[in-house]
């Protein structure tokens, strides 16, 4: 296994983070009152996830939260970043908390402070309430004002106790893949008539910092992930495709909450449904600004007949991770992304948190001794060695968070992709560390 020491590269002070969302972890979909979300009918609708599973028995973490707490404490991290799922909070996505799934949370918080860890949570990781998607989901703006009530009521519950938060997790996979095509929850086709989610999911942002503010809130943000975008070639024709997807991956996101203006959409034939007083609301500058990333994206130009003037396209001369070809590992491409921001945000740019950094490769469903996840130790160590070359470009990041800390439920690909620096048995939710935890714990000590 890769020794700790053998990582220079660490940035000084960095904090360190696991992460985790509720419906990969959590499982109890039925237990006490939670109610349905968008991913619930997603998962259970036939064909929509790779192997047919459904989120559940997986990690059991809504059962098993002091064996993930142990594992944390375990670990030494500074931090712990979960998410609060809308539906255990409030089962329609109206009216008042439910009482038990609150009850959740609290004792998870109060577990974690016990535990000498900080609780840093997310508000929004994809679980819309089924009853606001009949209303029109994140395409009607009535959907950002249910979310300031939910965010409320979760901050008069527990914001006593907790004073960092995330917003809304990754608003670009909800609006690409949700929406646009279709590949996760809601697993609408809308292609550029998906568009206006991003303006009522980044109103939400705006709604959940001013409400979490008016409690006291020490630190808000939101986390959008970003990548690194390269032309696959230098014609115009690849250059123009690149800059397009570039605009609609990262600009689109991070230039409201950053500058409080829009970039131009004309390429797509759209405007923003802004109303006065809206961009002021989104732009109240966060306390830090969360970027996930997992790899660059290499873009040429689509077909004149495509329904999308871009194609992602393999990324040359580099390994990929077990999700394929379009994930390439490129850590040096995480260095100059970070330091593209601050060139293009100058000062607008609060601290960077790296809210998610990991990989999936393929390892079995069920662990017969230590899994020796040398590439996963290999593509971390590296990534963080490329955060601290961005620290020594003058880049303020103060916090690095693994994706992930358990094996868990991936989305539309279910259990078949691991990302874990646990495993977990999917039939029995059985944890067993992997020899990145070991050599994360092993990172994390000898910085302390």
């Amino acid at each position: 296994m890769t020794d700790a020491s053998t990582l220079l590269r660490v940035p000084p002070g960095l904090r360190w983070s696991a992460a985790t969302a509720a419906f990969q972890i959590e499982g109890a979909r039925a237990a006490d009152g939670r109610g349905r979300s968008i991913w619930d009918d997603f998962v259970d609708a036939p064909g929509r996830v790779r192997d047919g599973s459904n989120a559940e028995p997986g990690p059991d973490s809504y059962h098993r939260s002091a064996e993930d707490i142990a594992l944390l404490r375990d670990l030494g991290v500074d931090r712990y970043r979960f998410s609060i799922s809308w539906v255990r909070v409030q089962p329609e996505g109206r009216g008042a908390a439910s009482a038990a799934g609150l009850a959740y949370y609290d004792r998870l918080v109060d577990d974690l402070l016990d535990a000498g860890i900080t609780p840093f949570p997310t508000l929004y990781h994809w679980d819309l309430p089924v009853g606001l998607e009949a209303d029109g989901g994140w395409l009607a703006r009535d959907t950002a004002t249910r979310f300031g009530e939910y965010v409320a009521l979760v901050a008069d519950g527990i914001g006593d106790r907790v004073a960092h938060w995330y917003t809304i997790n990754e608003p670009v996979s909800t609006t690409l893949q949700g929406y646009g095509i279709g590949e996760l929850a809601p697993g609408r086709q809308l292609l550029f008539d998906a568009l206006p989610t991003v303006h009522h999911q980044l109103l939400a942002h705006g709604h959940a910092v001013a409400a979490l503010r008016a409690q006291g809130a020490a630190a808000v943000g939101i986390v959008n992930n970003h990548t690194l975008v390269r032309p696959a070639s230098d014609s115009e024709a690849d250059r123009t495709a690149a800059g397009l997807y570039d605009l609609l991956h990262n600009r689109m996101f991070a230039d409201p909450v950053l500058t409080g203006e829009y970039p131009d959409l004309s390429a797509f034939g759209m405007e923003m449904p802004v109303r006065e007083g809206d961009l002021a609301l989104i732009s109240a500058r966060p306390d830090f600004y969360g970027v996930n990333f997992y790899n660059p994206t290499t873009i040429a130009a689509a077909p004149v007949d495509a329904p999308v003037p871009f194609e992602p396209v393999a990324t040359p001369r580099v390994e990929h991770t077990g999700f394929g070809e379009l994930w390439p590992i490129d850590p040096p491409s995480l260095t100059a992304l970070l330091v593209d921001l601050h060139t293009h945000y100058g000062e607008a740019l609060p601290p960077i948190i790296i809210g998610e950094n990991g990989a999936s490769f393929p390892e079995p469903d069920h662990a017969t001794a230590v899994i020796d996840d040398e590439r996963r130790i290999a593509y971390l160590a590296a990534h963080i060695g490329a955060v601290a070359d961005a620290v020594d470009a003058g880049i303020d990041v103060e916090e690095y968070t693994v994706w992930s800390l358990l094996d868990n439920f991936e989305w539309a690909d279910g259990f078949t992709q691991r990302f874990g620096l646990v495993h977990v048995d999917q039939t029995t939710s059985e944890r067993t560390p992997k020899a990145s935890f070991d050599w994360y714990r092993n990172l994390i000590a000898s910085t302390k």
